[in-house]
């Protein structure tokens, strides 16, 4: 996990927790600086460039690329605002990287996808923020498995509550489609560990909006895997990914941690957390690191069209 990218001028777009977040993964890169920032509420921008000893505070996305020809943008924005705010970003030639989800729903994402790919680049260098991808526990699977040829059962545990959504002040429109905003982060474990295209999505227990409730969906892709997504509206359950083959068995749970059982073995074998996992928000340090060898061509990171086809994953499993 060296850091070899060169280094980036940063401009921040957005000023709550998740911002913050961003800004300490990435200047803990070297050379790394942050040239701006806005936010709708500039008191807010004010705070956070006093905090960091950021030298702009933009009144405008515009003026925010005016001033600082930052190479990456980092959209961290509440869900409503995500589609007009990304369109103002992707009006000038900075790399981006947005915040998941892709839009407030699937079709916002597909809008916002579409003027991504009128830019002279092709969205290219449009980066999603699906942190958990970077978690050390997923690493330590994903490197793992890779030379594993068997099929992989990959069983994710989603659970979710609307009324706790409404009561730490989410806006109904976001609430109403919470399976984008949050289940998000379990849906693309799918994406992650599941190799080819999906080629068919079962509703065994369908979504029901009007009496949340138990969500089961089939899914399989054309390597030959198969994953069982289970989702537990209004009701207990925990955040969980496992991924089985005939050799080893590796689960995530609570999602951070990571362990491995070995065929014909009871015991579950721990591995130990990186420290980024410690010492940042988990997944974001080596997030940074990938986004930033991205925008410099030498490493991959997730694209907007990868970030999009989690979120038609989500579609096709709660489409009602």
């Amino acid at each position: 996990m060296k850091d070899t990218a060169k280094p980036l001028r940063l401009a921040i777009v957005g000023a709550g927790a998740m911002a913050r977040e961003h800004i300490r993964a990435f200047l803990d890169l070297p050379g790394n600086s942050v040239a701006g920032i806005w936010n709708r509420t500039r008191n807010k921008a004010e705070m956070v460039a006093s905090e960091f000893g950021i030298p702009v505070v933009a009144d405008s996305i515009e003026e925010l690329y005016g001033r600082t020809r930052a190479d990456l943008a980092i959209v961290a924005v509440y869900e409503p605002a995500i589609n007009p705010i990304m369109k103002r970003a992707l009006a000038h030639p900075w790399a981006i990287l947005m915040e998941k989800p892709v839009g407030l729903d699937l079709l916002d994402g597909e809008d916002i996808a579409a003027v991504a790919r009128s830019r002279a680049d092709k969205s290219g260098n449009v980066y999603v923020g699906l942190n958990r991808r970077y978690l050390s526990s997923t690493q330590a699977a994903l490197s793992d498995l890779r030379n594993d040829p068997h099929p992989r059962f990959i069983h994710v545990q989603d659970q979710q509550n609307l009324e706790t959504a409404r009561q730490i002040g989410h806006a109904d429109i976001v609430v109403r489609n919470w399976m984008y905003a949050n289940s998000i982060h379990l849906v693309d474990y799918f994406c992650a560990f599941g190799r080819g295209d999906i080629t068919e999505v079962i509703r065994v227990a369908p979504w029901q909006p009007e009496n949340p409730g138990v969500v089961l969906a089939k899914i399989a892709f054309t390597g030959g895997d198969i994953g069982l997504y289970e989702g537990i509206w209004n009701g207990p359950g925990p955040w969980a990914c496992t991924v089985t083959t005939s050799r080893r068995r590796w689960e995530m749970r609570p999602l951070e941690r990571a362990s491995y059982q070995n065929a014909g073995e009871r015991t579950l074998n721990p591995v130990e957390a990186h420290p980024w996992d410690k010492d940042f928000k988990p997944g974001l340090r080596l997030q940074a690191q990938r986004v930033a060898g991205a925008v410099h061509g030498d490493q991959p990171a997730v694209t907007l069209d990868e970030g999009l086809r989690t979120m038609r994953l989500i579609e096709a499993i709660y489409a009602h």
